[in-house]
């Protein structure tokens, strides 16, 4: 009979197995890679790639901003009105009873009850802005006037826009042509390096529809210098430049998720800089690309991080030549007082809450957790 030779089918065995576990451990580390891989290119994830930023350049561009400034001379809100000739204004969210209402306590109308009868004929509704009226006008005549197109039109504008943004609410709603919309990107806003962008100031306005786009850009920027002057002396005494405050707000603005994380925000992106690493934000790769057909704040992909570019935080150290957004004044404020952490990472989770983290490590257990588990 022939003997068997354990000791050889054992090892041959323990070959076998160790094989097997290879292979399984090569397979799970492949598919852990390409989640990474998939998560770098999602919105809510500003992942860090730490070989990327180690090997970050030191930034040589000096950045630029507008200093905010307190106005001698204001600009006026319109033209004057021909004597005897008033402003209305109807808000945004007037009823035409309040409409009425206001009419008689100015005194523009005798009888609230009787004018509104008349306002109702239309189904329509008043549409929000500013009328050019009279105490001599006839009931009916103010009823024309009211439902004719207003001479000032509100604009909205929210925090973190970019200029083209903008230009875009601007043309819709003050009905710019494509020429005056143009002048406005290429000329109004672009008259030295400090007015490129951050100084277009996220407001509600009361706008002439005839306004020059030139007066616009003006009357945006003079928000600009009415709310940021304030400010100014306070980042003086802690030695920060304006053109670093105004510019990492712009960036604060976009990074935070809500404005209660705007500090935690700031104060993650100050420790970044104080430690001389790169600021690794997407935000300023969505600035520099710009609107491709996916909005201009579409999530960038992991190949964007490789670009050469002054506004590529991944690549170079430092801030981006100018600020890339319209920031309000709570990320002005994160970006003076911001919140003391240790933290160095963070990401968004699908729930918009922040998670921050001191190390690399905790920053790759995080995204696991939050964002692939």
């Amino acid at each position: 009979m022939m003997k068997i030779n354990f000791k050889k089918w054992l090892f041959v065995f323990l070959i076998i197995i160790g094989i097997l576990l290879l292979f399984f451990a090569f397979k799970n580390n492949s598919k852990t890679q390409i989640e990474n891989q998939n998560i770098l290119e999602k919105k809510e994830s500003p992942v860090v790639n730490e070989e990327l930023i180690k090997n970050a350049l030191d930034q040589k561009i000096e950045t630029k901003a507008l200093v905010p400034k307190k106005e001698e001379k204001k600009l006026i809100e319109e033209d004057p009105l021909p004597e005897g000739t008033d402003r209305f204004v109807v808000q945004v969210d007037a009823t035409k009873d309040l409409i009425a209402e206001n009419l008689f306590s100015a005194g523009y109308i005798t009888n609230k009850e009787s004018f509104l009868l008349l306002l109702n004929k239309k189904q329509e509704q008043v549409l929000p802005g500013a009328y050019k009226i009279s105490k001599q006008m006839k009931e009916n005549d103010l009823v024309r006037i009211l439902y004719s197109k207003p001479y000032m039109k509100w604009v909205f504008l929210k925090p973190g826009l970019r200029k083209e943004e903008i230009a875009e609410i601007l043309s819709t709603t003050l009905g710019w042509d494509k020429n005056k919309k143009e002048k406005w990107l290429t000329k109004d806003t672009t008259v030295a390096p400090e007015y490129f962008e951050g100084v277009y100031y996220p407001d509600t306005y009361l706008i002439p529809v005839l306004d020059e786009s030139e007066i616009v850009a003006k009357r945006l920027v003079s928000k600009f210098n009415e709310k940021f002057a304030g400010y100014l002396p306070l980042f003086t005494e802690k030695n920060i430049k304006w053109a670093r405050a105004l510019t990492l707000a712009s960036i604060v603005q976009r990074e935070a998720s809500n404005t209660k994380d705007m500090p935690l925000i700031a104060g993650i992106l100050w420790n970044r800089l104080n430690a001389n690493m790169a600021l690794g934000v997407d935000a300023t790769l969505q600035y520099q690309r710009g609107d491709k057909g996916d909005g201009w704040w579409a999530p960038i992909k992991a190949s964007e991080k490789l670009i050469d570019s002054p506004f590529n935080t991944y690549k170079n150290k430092g801030l981006p030549p100018h600020p890339i957004s319209n920031p309000g004044v709570s990320a002005i404020e994160a970006v003076l007082y911001p919140e003391k952490t240790d933290c160095l990472y963070y990401i968004h989770d699908k729930t918009k809450t922040t998670h921050c983290s001191k190390t690399y490590e905790e920053h790759i257990e995080n995204i696991q957790k939050y964002l692939i588990n």
